[in-house]
């Protein structure tokens, strides 16, 4: 593949308006063509539609052909058939496919169909969002329809007490998220009474976003609401909507841990699409781009260019040319810099960019959302707080700025493009990171291979446990529940007796045996772990929170901490109370913690031989961790010095994956024992880069140690461990996988521009040891030796 003449391997005719090709000689005039390292245009696709179902209520077809949809897609009738004959339903199809419709056919049919029952409301709907601002999106569209008799509404955080029992007592459609299922509707059941003999549907939008201990936490949830919905003579039928994923009906199944039915074959149109990857290019000491002769020649102080710098350029010619550009960043500051930058590098109006994130005020949300509609605003900067099924429609171009984490993620913000039928422009600019290196080189790892599977494991025990013991608060348990919470429960239940939970009654039941509330020892988007607030000490304001494990890291004693551009400097940490005190200041400094890791190989699982000096594991490990110092570093990154702590170990009781190999082996490969610590390490760090490539992780979910002896395998060892207690299921995605996932680090490896290793391939921005040992060699040789053996 050459860099000046990307290939394209579909040709899609012109259209009028916003040309992406144009677009992209725009912006790699000059030099620039070095950036542009793929394009490939995605063909066009006609729509395929069907009628509408005999069943549906006429109201609601009369509402939507009201709204110019004359014909539903395939794919929306479809599910729409399956959800009506009562069988669990996910619909996977793609960005703008209408999956909305696919639920609200049957849904609204059966509201409507129950306004003849004496109550008003004979069926009720349960719709669960991960944001509230998606909620609100879909009541502004139910909305729309202006349906007779259809009483909908928001019940989230911001509901006023009196609303919230008109809610519960006529609401028939109710738009919520899991922590208001957690925090109000399950533990005040009985309120909830009457909407629960109803409750005809469940709906679960955005879906794929339930992966890892999010999921785990979701799949407990829903276990219990359909426990307690019984409990009122309801068996709801689920519906989930969800971006394309691998395996849709399995994980559908896991989260609500019922059969169901996958529908995926999209019936939408689409109009075509150009879709580029790009590479910031490598800087020199003075900042200027260097080229290709520079980096053969080995310059030594080379950098990448920041990606939000380099996403900010393209948004500001994107911009200036009249394209509405949407940029996707990773964090809320990442958004705030990026719109910041493109003001400052626009020749046109500063004013038409914005930033939208969370944490804004939500009027705040919804006139950003209709400026953007509108067209007042032609660039924005945003999180995936506009990823998640916002209707936003009629961008020219849509920049991603970094891996998003998923492959679902990375198609559901490149299809905010053109989603009013109009050709559009989609760019994945790479972050410096292993990963983002080996797509911006291996394009067929984008679009020939089929989306990752979401992991989910609904058994982990430090997710569910807690989960029973607000189930037994709800209802007390039974053996029989077990039908629900799977064959772990049992076990689960007697740990929580033996802690005093949980007293088990003569009659056989589990109860709630404590005077606290126990849905407060659920943290949905968590572990359950408290968190440490920062302090600023001398008005006792409260800053921002961490959780225990980061405040080591993060707000020791004389760490530097940045809240809202200004900087304070720690004075206490006091992990007991769970108070960080800071003063504000800015020192001139920046610091940064350095930690000690260690493991212990608990249980193997599964493992193979790889051969006589090689083997593979999975399963249960111990990480121990301490951070013993940090380090003082001026802005130019010169080290001040180095100052000791004194904090407690922390323990990890998780699973991993991991790898052994004997001396001979390694020596085979020409690693000596002097290289085996700089050749694990590396390999490590990669390793940990590459496995969202094959699970649904963030490289922040998961870690990583390596050692040149283990006392348990008395080998060389690389440990990859899932960063949650107990487990997320990425550990063992990368085990199953290990094939796909080690030949890929390699490939990244091998295809950094750098000699001895940079953050695009062994560096780890959250590495402990200060990135040393690294041996970028010796590591490669290392991974082509374990990759070699796992090819069949």
């Amino acid at each position: 593949m050459s860099a000046t003449s990307p290939p394209h391997r579909t040709s899609a005719s012109p259209r009028a308006g916003f040309d992406p090709q144009r677009a992209l000689t725009q912006l790699t005039r000059g030099d620039r063509i070095e950036r542009l390292r793929h394009v490939e245009v995605l063909p066009e696709r006609a729509a395929r539609t069907s009628p509408w179902p005999t069943w549906a209520h006429p109201a609601v077809v009369a509402a939507f052909e009201g709204l110019g949809v004359s014909e539903p897609w395939s794919h929306q009738v479809e599910a729409a058939e399956h959800a009506h004959a009562g069988r669990h339903t996910v619909l996977a199809t793609g960005t703008a496919s209408g999956k909305s419709v696919g639920y609200l056919l049957p849904a609204l049919t059966s509201v409507l169909d129950g306004t003849t029952a004496p109550s008003g409301r004979g069926a009720t709907v349960l719709y669960l969002s991960p944001t509230k601002a998606l909620a609100a999106d879909q009541l502004a569209r139910l909305g729309a329809l202006a349906l007779p008799g259809l009483r909908a509404a928001t019940y989230d955080g911001d509901t006023p007490a009196d609303e919230r029992r008109w809610i519960r007592e006529h609401g028939s459609y109710v738009l919520t998220n899991p922590d208001l299922v957690h925090h109000s509707l399950l533990p005040r059941h009985e309120r909830w009474a009457p909407f629960l003999r109803a409750l005809r549907y469940v709906v679960i939008d955005e879906c794929h976003v339930y992966r890892g201990v999010f999921g785990a936490h979701l799949a407990a949830l829903l276990r219990r609401l359909r426990r307690v919905a019984r409990r009122y003579g309801s068996e709801p039928t689920f519906v989930l909507a969800s971006a394309t994923v691998a395996e849709p009906a399995e994980h559908a199944r896991r989260l609500t841990g019922l059969p169901c039915v996958a529908v995926t074959d999209d019936g939408s149109p689409r109009s075509p699409m150009t879709f580029a990857l790009w590479e910031p290019p490598m800087l020199d000491e003075h900042g200027s781009p260097l080229g290709p002769e520079d980096l053969a020649a080995g310059a030594l102080q080379a950098s990448r260019r920041s990606t939000l710098t380099e996403s900010a350029d393209l948004l500001a010619r994107l911009t200036d040319a009249g394209a509405q550009t949407v940029a996707f960043a990773r964090s809320r500051k990442g958004v705030e810099v990026l719109a910041e930058t493109t003001r400052s590098l626009r020749h046109g109006d500063a004013g038409r960019i914005a930033a939208y994130r969370g944490g804004y005020l939500p009027e705040e949300r919804r006139e950003l959302e209709r400026a953007l509609r509108s067209g007042s605003i032609v660039g924005l900067a945003a999180t995936n707080a506009l990823e998640l099924g916002i209707d936003v429609s009629g961008l020219d171009a849509v920049l991603m700025c970094g891996w998003p984490g998923t492959f679902a993620s990375l198609w559901q913000q490149a299809g905010r493009a053109g989603r009013s039928g109009r050709e559009a422009l989609a760019v994945f600019v790479a972050d410096d990171d292993p990963l983002d290196t080996y797509l911006v080189t291996h394009p067929e790892a984008i679009f020939e291979r089929p989306v990752e599977a979401t992991v989910v494991d609904p058994d982990n025990p430090y997710v569910l446990g807690p989960h029973l013991a607000a189930a037994a608060a709800e209802l007390p348990l039974t053996v029989d529940d077990a039908g629900y919470f799977g064959p772990t429960m049992t076990g689960l239940l007697a740990t929580l007796v033996a802690r005093g939970a949980l007293r088990r009654r003569p009659n056989g039941g589990w109860y709630w045996a404590r005077a606290d509330y126990a849905h407060d020892h659920v943290s949905l988007r968590g572990t359950g772990e408290s968190v440490v607030q920062i302090v600023e000490r001398r008005s006792g304001a409260v800053l921002g929170t961490v959780d225990h494990e980061a405040a080591q890291r993060q707000v020791h004693a004389g760490a530097v901490y940045v809240h809202q551009g200004r900087s304070h400097v720690v004075t206490d940490l006091d992990l007991e109370g769970s108070c960080a005190l800071v003063v504000p200041g800015d020192p001139g400094w920046t610091t940064t913690a350095r930690t000690e890791s260690a493991f212990d190989l608990l249980a193997e699982e599964r493992g193979r031989d790889l051969g006589p000096d090689l083997r593979l594991s999975f399963g249960s490990v111990a990480v121990r961790s301490r951070v013993t110092s940090f380090l003082r570093r001026l802005p130019s990154g010169e080290v001040l010095g180095e100052h000791p702590l004194e904090l407690p170990e922390s323990v990890l009781r998780t699973r991993g994956v991991w790898w052994t190999m004997t001396d001979r082996w390694l020596a085979e490969r020409g690693i000596d024992p002097a290289t085996i610590p700089g050749a694990t390490h590396a390999a490590e760090h990669a390793a940990i880069g590459m496995l969202p490539l094959v699970a649904t992780a963030d490289r922040w979910d998961v870690g990583g140690v390596s050692t040149a002896l283990h006392p348990d395998t008395g080998l060389p060892t690389i440990l990859v461990y899932d960063g949650h207690p107990g487990g997320a299921g990425f550990a063992e995605r990368g085990h199953d996988r290990a094939a796909t996932w080690l030949s890929a680090t390699a490939a990244a490896i091998r295809a950094c521009e750098c000699r001895d290793g940079c953050p695009s391939c062994v560096q780890s921005p959250k590495c402990g040891n200060g990135n040393e040992p690294l041996d970028k060699g010796a590591a490669l040789r290392l991974l082509d030796g374990v990759v070699a053996a796992l090819e069949p």
